[in-house]
This record gives C-alpha cells, sequence and structure tokens, in this order.
C-alpha cells in the first residue's frame, strides 16, 4: 500500500525535485502538486492524500494557517512541513497547528525520505537542528520519580535513548551504532516499555531530565 502525498510549494523548481526524488521509492506515490496555501486546501478535500509535504512559507495562505485548516478538513491526514526557517517559534507554531512534522529544506534527500516513513507511522519528526525546540515546549505533567530510573536500561537502549533525544532518525541510529534497523526499533521498543513513555516527545523530556542530554 502505498503513501499518498500532496506536495504544496510555490517554488515550481523545488516541486519538481521533490516529485522526482519521491516518485523514485516504491511506496510513495506523489498525487499532485499546489502552488499555493489556498491551492493545497482546494486538492486535499479532493484527493484527500495520506500526507502533505508543505512549505511554511507560501505566497497566499502560510503554511501554519494551511495546516490549521487541513486539520480541521481532514483529521487523520499527516502535515510535515518543509522549511529554510531553523527557527524555534515557528517549529511551536507548526506543532501547535497539528503538524506531525517540521524538516529544514538543506536536508539530504535520506532524510527527508526518513522524514515521511516516521509520520505515517505515526511518530513525530524533528529535523535535529531542531529538536532542542521541542525542550521549551515541554511541560513537567509527568514527574521522572514516577518512572522508572535510567539505570533499568541497558547501555546499548540508554545510547538509542540518547540518541533519539538528538533528533536521529533509526536509520541514522542503526549507521552510527553498526546495528540494524530492525534491532534500534527492538531497543527502542523495550525502553519506550521499562520508562512507561508513549511517544518522542516523552522520550526527548525523560532523557533531558535524566541528564542524557544537555
Amino acid at each position: 500500500m502505498s503513501i499518498r502525498i500532496l506536495i504544496a510549494d510555490d517554488h515550481g523548481v523545488l516541486r519538481a525535485g521533490l516529485r522526482s526524488l519521491l516518485s523514485a521509492e516504491s511506496e510513495l506515490e506523489v498525487v499532485d502538486e499546489a502552488s499555493s496555501g489556498s491551492e493545497a486546501l482546494i486538492l486535499a478535500g479532493e484527493l484527500q492524500p495520506d500526507l502533505i509535504l508543505l512549505d511554511i512559507s507560501m505566497s497566499d495562505l502560510g503554511g501554519i494557517e494551511v495546516t490549521r485548516r487541513l486539520k480541521e478538513m481532514l483529521p487523520n491526514v499527516r502535515v510535515l512541513i518543509l522549511t529554510v526557517h531553523e527557527d524555534e517559534s515557528l517549529l511551536q507554531e507548526a506543532i501547535q497547528a497539528g503538524a506531525s512534522g517540521y524538516i529544514v529544506k538543506r536536508a539530504v534527500e535520506s532524510e527527508l525520505i526518513d522524514a515521511i516513513r516516521a509520520v505515517w507511522r505515526g511518530d513525530l519528526y524533528i529535523h535535529p537542528a531542531m529538536t532542542r525546540a521541542l525542550l521549551k515546549e515541554m511541560s513537567p505533567s509527568r514527574s521522572s520519580n514516577n518512572e522508572a530510573p535510567v539505570e533499568s536500561l541497558t547501555p546499548r537502549e540508554t545510547d538509542v535513548l540518547r540518541l533519539i533525544a538528538q533528533g536521529y532518525t533509526n536509520r541514522q541510529m542503526a549507521d552510527m551504532l553498526s546495528i540494524s534497523v530492525r534491532t534500534v526499533e527492538s531497543h527502542r521498543s523495550n525502553l519506550m516499555g521499562k520508562l512507561d513513555l508513549h511517544s518522542r516527545v516523552e522520550l526527548v523530556r525523560y532523557a533531558k531530565e535524566n541528564h542524557l542530554i544537555s
């Protein structure tokens, strides 16, 4: 089953490049392109894609406003923000508006593909350069005293937790640790079970509170 994607960006050359990149992946299907925010809303309503790759700086409606309207219209659609802006406030606004991911345009091609797959799985994807901005948005809704101590993790699980908190994808972690992606996923599942954590945001907060990242 393919992931149906709508590309929304007001630069034709970039749209063409994205279409070419995504079309090379067998599980990704580009259903159409939009050159403005209003066109993105119209096409999304007509085509009901699974995921929208959305530029945050559109010529008419901004990407954050488009995201809000998309989530009202199609609550289950995934929105992956693509932007040149490495701005913490924009990241926070995008996530609050309902975006499932935020990736900067300087990312390498493999990072974009990984981001799409992560968002499609239901994960929140934040480009590594922007991960620290998430920490400012986290509220201490849960006390780390009520969670299992970090000492309950194996050394490899601790490595995976630290890398997750730094924003690395499963593929990047596998390369860095010289293990398979499947093994990374197994470690991630095990540590989340031990710590009773259920999202990337919770993992980042836990790592921060336990001084695994600065």
